[in-house]
């Protein structure tokens, strides 16, 4: 473990762009909203030591993260986003993360546990700073020369198949789609220094392709586009909001264009499965948004649902964008992009494999909202092991009440 402290957040732009434009919505329409999340390993038995023996760090990192304010630089630059309102930047000028909302507690087991609770307007901004915190806490121990050294060999070999996918895009006709790839991987990065080295490499290599990222602070730095509208929690707390369980997507989306009005029009589709969401997304819907964002199953199969959505609705496919965002490496990105590029557009996000292909087994955490207002929430994943909750009731409830099966 490093000997020296050294804070890893460094500034609260150092975050997903999804949590900027999910806390506007949450503090101009449901303000009063209380959330409940809960941190997860998802395998636990792959960590080389256990995640508990950095719990004192962590315990100190969050001290350090609790002292943050927004920069007026900041400010300055979260204002020239024009779907950022006015009011909502002043907001932040005054924005400081409460360290009681957060505690830090491990088992017998070696596991860690984390757990926010709070009004949602703090508790949802915590999400992606604790997660980059915990990876950089753990990879911290593992880093050596070699590891930097085949990290560095793994990110030449991608600037490499950059270079490659730009000569064939030259060779296609002027109506293909271009093939777009952006940065989503704050959360699960080796370092904050080996995130910046990798975008800004890549985004070097290749600007057409590589045009942007997720992180707040690399998308000011480099002047990239920052990337990004929502994430499950969104969606997930309007099963506890003021509607009926059966209309919450509908009401999620209604509340999103609201706040919105045609900016940052991608949908995500799997908080209770596609099938499911295709059912709700009707055809004023299907007018509204830009387009669908995948997270999980198989990204072929929804693919091609999403299109025969918009032809069934008589909506031309072509006019729309497909965000593909699971597990993806530059070369499935690139498979998915040759399949549909004829049919209609899309565009991809790539986490894990850009920001932390170190040749390290990557830890698969996830920082869930479990509970809002008092009632349990949960998200029915087209992946199985995804679904996170600890209510079998309420789970057989929401696949009840949105006709899904169980899955085999």
């Amino acid at each position: 473990m490093t000997a020296t402290y050294t804070p890893i957040i460094t500034s609260l732009l150092d975050n997903d762009l999804y949590k900027f434009t999910m806390l506007q919505a949450m503090l101009h329409q449901f303000p009063q909203t209380h959330g409940v999340y809960r941190f997860r390993c998802r395998n636990n038995e792959d960590t080389v030591y256990p995640l508990a023996d950095i719990k004192e760090q962590l315990e100190r990192q969050l001290d350090s993260l609790c002292e943050l304010r927004f920069l007026e630089d900041e400010l300055d630059y979260l204002r020239s986003l024009r779907f950022m309102r006015s009011d909502f930047v002043d907001y932040l000028e005054l924005f400081k993360l409460k360290r009681r909302f957060i505690t830090v507690s491990t088992d017998d087991e070696g596991r860690l546990f984390v757990d926010i609770e709070g009004p949602m307007i703090q508790a949802m901004f915590f999400e992606v700073f604790v997660l980059a915190i915990v990876n950089e806490l753990y990879f911290d121990a593992l880093s050596n020369a070699s590891v930097i050294e085949e990290g560095q060999r793994r990110l030449d070999e991608k600037v490499e198949l950059l270079h490659q996918y730009a000569v064939e895009q030259t060779k296609e006709n002027g109506d293909t789609p271009p093939f777009i790839v952006a940065d989503f991987g704050t959360r699960r990065r080796f370092s904050k220094a080996w995130q910046a080295h990798v975008v800004q490499t890549l985004y070097q290599a290749e600007p057409k392709i590589v045009s942007g990222t997720s992180n707040v602070y690399l998308a000011k730095k480099l002047g990239m586009t920052p990337i990004g509208t929502m994430a499950h929690e969104f969606m997930q707390a309007f099963q506890a909001l003021d509607v009926r369980l059966r209309d919450s997507q509908k009401a999620a989306l209604e509340a999103w264009v609201h706040e919105y009005r045609g900016d940052l029009g991608i949908a995500l589709t799997d908080v209770v499965g596609m099938d499911a969401f295709l059912r709700d997304f009707d055809l004023y819907f299907a007018k509204l948004f830009d387009g669908l964002r995948h997270d999980s199953g198989d990204p072929y199969v929804w693919g091609d649902k999403a299109i025969a959505h918009y032809e069934k609705l008589k909506i031309d496919p072509k006019t729309k964008i497909l965000t593909f965002s699971d597990g993806l490496d530059l070369d499935k990105a690139w498979e998915l992009h040759q399949y549909f590029k004829d049919r209609i557009r899309t565009s991809f996000g790539i986490g894990t494999n850009l920001t932390n292909d170190m040749s390290l087994t990557p830890i698969n955490i996830v920082l869930k909202l479990v509970e809002c207002n008092g009632q349990p929430v949960a998200k029915l994943s087209d992946s199985p092991g995804k679904t996170m909750i600890n209510n079998d009731t309420y789970l057989a409830y929401l696949r009840q009440v949105f006709e899904v099966d169980e899955p085999e």
